[in-house]
């Protein structure tokens, strides 16, 4: 198992147990790069120099600082530093750097995605305080609430949310959240956008478009396209294959008559064709979903041609008008 990146004690009023934080993310990501001369094509490499010795030789090789002779410094006027030492900030006086005091509980709803950051996997100390650990892990998940306090590391305070892990999982989840002022506010985003009428037979048909595309989230059918696209060209280049490259859009045959018809005939694609059974595009994972422009590129547009539409509707009506006549 993996070091903890975090250990220290949750205080909740009068109870207090052990706790260990492993980070719950991990980058998966094949291709990495480096940086290469393109003249000569050997890698990169960054040294740090003293300023002083590229202002006054930028032309000669400087000697590269220590690692152990670095160490943080404040500009508190130009050209001015306080230097602090890494001892200093270990001993800096933050009670959150050991104890969690959880200050108040909050039900999962209320916890806003916008604030949550990053998720760690929370576990019990050792087998000692097993019993605290799990009884409050077990009151979390039946009261459906989330404890929040303070905690301390890489390099600042935290908010954090304490969860029970879900399903039938043992241990616990801890996110820190952004503070309030770290988020800018959406008004300034939004106040620009006019308000419209909203037809309601339009509102239904969408509320019908939705409810038929809507399945249990399964984010293994979400696959990174970027990285497939990137796999694809380092291959190629390897291979000394042509180099794939973005497909220019299709030019547009016709304007959708209408938003109406637009909703309807993405209602009906959606029941003669579920999401399940669609064609995926080449490159990709068999079961990854695809958005609509992906559908667009590989055939599978849900709104056809205005023009094709017309077309449809006018031999409808001439092959009605037929059977009437043969009729009278």
């Amino acid at each position: 198992m993996a070091r903890p990146y975090w250990s220290g004690h949750i205080q909740i009023s009068l109870v207090s147990f052990g706790v260990k934080l492993y980070v719950a993310t991990e980058a998966k990501g094949e291709i990495r790069f480096h940086q290469i001369s393109r003249s000569t094509g050997e890698r990169v490499r960054h040294q740090k120099v003293l300023a002083s010795a590229l202002e006054q030789a930028p032309d000669e090789a400087a000697a590269p600082v220590e690692k152990d002779e670095i160490v943080k410094g404040y500009e508190y006027t130009k050209g001015q530093y306080v230097i602090v030492e890494p001892s200093e900030i270990a001993n800096l006086r933050v009670p959150s750097k050991h104890t969690v005091d959880v200050q108040q509980f909050v039900s999962l709803d209320e916890l806003a995605p916008e604030y949550l950051e990053n998720p760690y996997s929370a576990v019990t100390e050792n087998d000692i305080q097993g019993e605290a650990f799990a009884v409050v892990r077990a009151a979390l998940a039946k009261s459906k609430k989330a404890g929040l306090g303070k905690i301390a590391f890489g390099g600042r305070e935290h908010i954090i949310a304490l969860t029970a892990a879900p399903g039938d999982e043992r241990g616990m989840m801890a996110y820190t959240m952004r503070y309030q002022e770290e988020l800018r506010k959406p008004a300034e985003y939004f106040n620009d956008i006019k308000k419209v009428a909203i037809d309601e037979d339009s509102l239904e048909l969408a509320e019908t478009l939705i409810k038929k595309r809507t399945a249990k989230f399964d984010p293994s059918k979400f696959v990174d396209g970027y990285e497939v696209a990137l796999k694809e060209l380092v291959e190629a280049k390897i291979k000394h294959l042509p180099i794939p490259k973005d497909e220019a859009p299709a030019p547009t045959r016709g304007k959708v008559i209408s938003l109406m018809d637009a909703l309807r005939k993405s209602v009906q694609n959606t029941e003669t064709a579920p999401a399940v059974a669609r064609k995926k595009p080449a490159g990709h994972d068999t079961d990854a979903m695809l958005f609509p422009e992906q559908e667009e590129k590989a055939g599978l547009a849900l709104v056809k041609p205005a023009k094709a539409s017309a077309r449809s509707s006018a031999a409808t009506k001439a092959a009605k008008g037929g059977a009437k006549r043969k009729s009278a």
